[in-house]
């Protein structure tokens, strides 16, 4: 134990794995500590896929006992999750069924459905947000549609971030920026829409009352102390959405930048004090995600790395060893490819035979089809690239600001081949790191909250003095 640091523990969910991270500060720079990573498995049952938050919440726990058993002095604990999915509990705080995962079929067309009881345009001046069919608005309206005695016997709804720290303190709330994925939320206010409530027919009593990112939200239940070993540790509501946390973790020293938090999915935006959801920014389908200290993140949703993902378990699907190493290698050893996917067709929302449909999606949209495994991650990566382009022009065009380099922050950090790519297609410098940027994120908010970190920019100025690696524009 190192009484002469400020030792937190950030629990970190993605969409494919989570893990337990001890940072410790010393007042200069946070070191960080794997304790525990697990898989993130979702699960089909009678054709409905969920998540399996009960094994996600043992692996919490053992997590929390291997920071017990380091000796570390645990000051606090943060929750960071993937947007928009949400548990149904019952009026004695029992969920009614698993969460349900954002990519199962059941969603599938809701935007459309939604769009018949209010006008999407309208829709956005009210909330601001990039219409996807698994944001919480449009889960909610299927369950309405198909499911409606399951919110007859809801009684509160809780967000995965919030459902983990109700489980561990057994206190509820709804933390800011993950209620900010929801596309429940009036830019006008702040709090919970009632214009959209009443156009959806969703009953207000499930939304709690909504608090600040960084709120104290209560100590271990004794029961989790006596599982973990740890004692009566505070629960911090961190920003609750891993991007957002990301967000937090850019190493700019100015206030202007743009970022890509690259992993599974491909948030590339920049930071705003104020929401812009006017003609240009609704038909560009950009979303503005409430974040840290009441700003905003303007930002598009790409599919990202879950292509890459996808497509390693595809191929390797009959005993293949293929690792990412040797996809990127692959894909470096084939000419430039002259076919391009748009990465959120409606063709790719599904987990699987992702290759096959990169090449339906080429020979649907009459270009080269792909053959080889090296042609097809090729194809992914320059579409990606491309695609980072073209969001890049959209966000300049909306915010009337040019951006000079972009962050890449994330687990694609890592991935020097599609940095390269990107700064090529965009024409400006990519400034890779850090790779955990979420966790950074998360413990820089318990730190702010425990008064050892002034502000985000004092946090980001820290960060900025890390390992950040350049890539120039050739």
């Amino acid at each position: 134990m190192n009484k002469s640091t400020h030792d937190c523990v950030a629990i970190d969910f993605g969409a494919s794995s989570g893990r337990v991270m001890l940072g410790r500060f010393d007042g200069a720079s946070i070191q960080l500590e794997e304790l525990h990573r697990f898989s993130n498995d979702p699960v089909m049952v009678s054709g409905t896929l969920h998540w399996d938050v009960l094994r996600l919440l043992h692996e919490i726990k053992q997590g929390l006992a291997k920071a017990a058993q380091s000796g570390a002095d645990v000051r606090s604990i943060g929750v960071d999750t993937w947007g928009v999915d949400f548990a149904l509990l019952d009026e004695r705080g029992q969920m009614l069924q698993n969460p349900v995962h954002y990519r199962d079929a059941r969603n599938t067309g809701a935007v459309a459905s939604a769009a018949k009881h209010y006008p999407l345009q309208d829709f956005y001046a009210e909330t601001g947000i990039q219409f996807m069919d698994w944001n919480t608005a449009f889960q909610l309206h299927a369950i309405r549609q198909a499911q409606p005695e399951l919110l007859e016997r809801a009684d509160r709804l809780l967000f995965l971030p919030d459902l983990f720290g109700y489980f561990l303190t057994g206190q509820m709330t709804t933390e800011y920026s993950i209620a900010g994925t929801s596309q429940l939320l009036s830019l006008s206010t702040g709090d919970w829409s009632e214009i959209v409530m009443e156009k959806l027919k969703l009953p207000k009593r499930l939304f709690g009352k909504i608090v600040p990112s960084g709120t104290y939200l209560g100590a271990l239940l004794p029961e989790i102390q006596r599982e973990t070993g740890l004692g009566s540790v505070p629960v911090v509501s961190v920003c609750g959405h891993d991007t957002q946390s990301a967000r937090a973790a850019v190493p700019s020293k100015t206030p202007r930048f743009a970022f890509l938090s690259s992993g599974s999915w491909s948030l590339l935006g920049t930071e705003t004090d104020k929401p812009i959801a006017d003609e240009r920014s609704f038909a560009r389908n950009i979303t503005n995600e409430a974040g840290f200290g009441g700003t905003f993140g303007f930002l598009k949703n790409i599919n990202g790395l879950f292509f890459i993902q996808e497509s390693r378990r595809y191929f390797n699907r009959d005993g293949a060893q293929y690792g990412y190493a040797d996809l990127e290698r692959l894909a470096t050893e084939v000419p430039r490819n002259l076919a391009l996917i748009d990465p959120n067709d409606p063709l790719f929302v599904a987990p699987g035979d992702i290759p096959v449909r990169v090449q339906q999606y080429c020979s649907n949209t009459n270009q080269p089809v792909p053959q080889s495994i090296g042609e097809i991650i090729r194809c992914i990566y320059e579409s990606l690239a491309q695609k980072y382009k073209d969001v890049l022009l959209d966000l300049q065009t909306c915010t009337g600001k040019t951006y000079d380099r972009l962050h890449v922050i994330g687990g694609g950090a890592k991935d020097g081949y599609l940095c390269q790519l990107t700064a090529n297609a965009c024409g400006i410098d990519v400034m890779a790191g850090p790779v955990e940027a979420t966790v950074l994120g998360n413990l820089c908010v318990q730190l702010i909250q425990a008064g050892k970190l002034e502000s985000i920019a004092a946090a980001r100025e820290m960060l900025a003095q890390g390992d950040i690696k350049t890539y120039r524009s050739r």
